[in-house]
């Protein structure tokens, strides 16, 4: 339970900075890759990891789901699961209680209908197939569009977090077996990534 614990008081601090307004969350996942082969000790598979298909490929092992600030793109809430778990499902545990607005891509559809998700306005994204088939020469059809890019202009905060862990910190596949040590482990680097992309700001502060 150490994790939380980090995570918690770093955040704490940043609000203090003005950086957690909390008026808007952005929930999305990630995939982390583990290994899929039976060539280890065990000769088995991690059964806590599972696989899922993106796009035309299959891919196995956790993901990561996060809710992160929709002004600053700071990470407060992460949760992993097996990959094969549908993204919806996690987007009101993702919520911190205060927000009154919460966004997401299309893979969060009919998450207003959910009882657990219940508290802000939810905006998600249109469906790919949708909004390429809006005819623009419409005004209602460019209202529409406009409204998409708004929502994905605010989306795209949750990107960078994303980018840090994978990028900066080179974690791009699990390090242990098992769900609880690899989300402790994806918690800390959440944590540490929002010191990261804070830092101008906090270090400016202290100056």
């Amino acid at each position: 339970e150490l994790a939380p614990q980090v995570l918690g008081p770093i955040n704490a601090g940043l609000a203090q900075h003005g950086l957690m307004l909390k008026t808007g969350t952005v929930v999305d996942a990630t995939i982390i890759a583990a290994p899929s082969s039976t060539k280890n000790k065990s000769g088995e598979r991690d059964s806590e990891m599972n696989q899922t298909k993106k796009g035309k490929q299959w891919h196995f092992g956790m993901k990561a789901h996060i809710g992160v600030d929709a002004e600053s793109g700071l990470v407060h809430t992460i949760i992993g699961t097996a990959a094969n778990v549908n993204d919806v499902t996690q987007a009101g545990a993702l919520l911190h209680g205060q927000e009154t607005a919460a966004f997401g891509d299309a893979g969060y559809r009919g998450v207003d209908k959910r009882p657990e998700a219940q508290g802000p306005t939810w905006f998600v994204a249109m469906q790919p197939g949708k909004r390429k088939a809006l005819d623009t020469t419409r005004k209602w059809a460019r209202l529409l569009e406009k409204a998409e890019q708004i929502k994905a202009s605010v989306r795209a905060k949750v990107e960078h977090p994303f980018r840090v862990v994978k990028q900066q910190f080179g974690h791009t596949k699990v390090r242990y077996r098992g769900l609880a040590k690899n989300t402790a482990r994806l918690t800390m680097l959440f944590a540490l990534s929002n010191l990261w992309m804070a830092r101008r700001q906090v270090l400016g502060a202290r100056g």
